[in-house]
């Protein structure tokens, strides 16, 4: 009697496996998905994300385009208002700047001066963060900068669930969407469905769950926060870690219940502090919750200063565990 050995419901796959994973499904999904960007085609990519892509869809959807962020990002919102459905590339977000006045001045503002006649459903990829000693050139963190812009969405993408899901629904978003993505966790790896299966991009995610105080954060730093968090429970703190995941729309529904139950709150994130995301949460929760917090907001984030290539400054210029517990300790009045 033969037996059927059953196919494998999860794979285990690096970050960067599940986002190219993310690409193809997309790319297959719909013909009028193209990629576009610097390298991104016989290179595979600057992270490797695109590698192998050339070689199954070929050149009329893997787009080599020439070193000018500002003319890749503004053929994208041209493309998508003529009915594609591009995904734009930009190395890293340093680089991001030379592309801000097509973000602010065209992507995001075309459907409200058009009066509603033109939607441009482009999605540009980027990356932020340090950890790879690639310099102040290469390294900083600007997700507070798109944040800040009416008219388009912003998704912080730091797991391999997110990161299977997000190209087809960022792609099914009539506006623009601007997807930050991690060079430092590039190669983590974790077991994900065969099968992408649909993430609620709009919320909030509880990484763990917790009683005793809420720790409020996104991006790569998450899996710092969590390492902070184990290290608490040692200390007998039970920390509940919140990846906010969007970043504009903010999702004050899930933070606010958090801090109902806790009545205390960390914000930790890897751009400065100053003007950042976690100065918006803070504030939200502050005027929200007011009566919930038994201590004041505290924040965390990088050191002020272009972040150092030397690996040791590049470590002290982030935020690390001790720093995160010290900070707990402080609002549960341990410290």
């Amino acid at each position: 009697m033969s037996t059927t050995t059953p196919a494998p419901t999860t794979v285990t796959l690096t970050l960067r496996e599940a986002l190219k994973q993310s690409l193809r499904d997309a790319l297959h999904r719909d013909e009028r998905v193209f990629l576009m960007g610097e390298d991104i085609g016989a290179y595979g990519g600057c992270f490797a994300v695109t590698m192998g892509l050339l070689d199954e869809f070929g050149p009329e959807r893997i787009r080599d385009t020439p070193l000018s962020e500002v003319a890749i990002v503004g053929t994208a919102i041209g493309a998508a208002m003529n009915g594609m459905r591009p995904i734009a590339e930009i190395m890293t977000c340093n680089f991001s700047l030379l592309a801000l006045d097509q973000v602010i001045n065209n992507a995001a503002t075309l459907l409200h001066m058009s009066g509603g006649q033109f939607n441009v459903p482009v999605v540009i990829r980027t990356t932020a963060g340090a950890g790879k000693q690639l310099a102040a050139q290469h390294s900083h963190s600007f997700e507070p900068i798109f944040a800040h812009i009416p008219g388009i969405r912003v998704l912080s993408i730091a797991t391999h669930e997110d990161a299977r899901a997000v190209l087809w629904q960022a792609l099914e978003d009539p506006d623009p969407v601007v997807l930050f993505e991690y060079p430092r966790i590039m190669t983590m790896e974790a077991e994900v469905p065969v099968e992408p299966t649909p993430v609620d991009l709009d919320s909030a995610a509880i990484r763990r769950a917790g009683s005793d105080v809420t720790l409020i954060t996104y991006g790569a730093i998450q899996h710092t926060v969590l390492e902070a968090a184990a290290a608490l429970a040692e200390d007998g703190i039970d920390a509940e870690v919140i990846d906010l995941r969007s970043l504009r729309p903010l999702d004050d529904a899930t933070v606010l219940g958090s801090v109902a139950r806790t009545h205390r709150a960390v914000v930790i994130e890897e751009p400065w502090r100053t003007l950042g995301v976690g100065a918006e949460v803070a504030a939200r929760v502050t005027e929200q919750a007011f009566y919930d917090l038994d201590a004041p907001v505290a924040r965390i984030g990088s050191a002020e200063v272009p972040m150092p290539y030397a690996k040791h400054l590049e470590d002290a210029a982030q935020p690390q565990v001790p720093a995160v517990v010290a900070a707990v300790h402080r609002v549960m009045h341990r410290g």
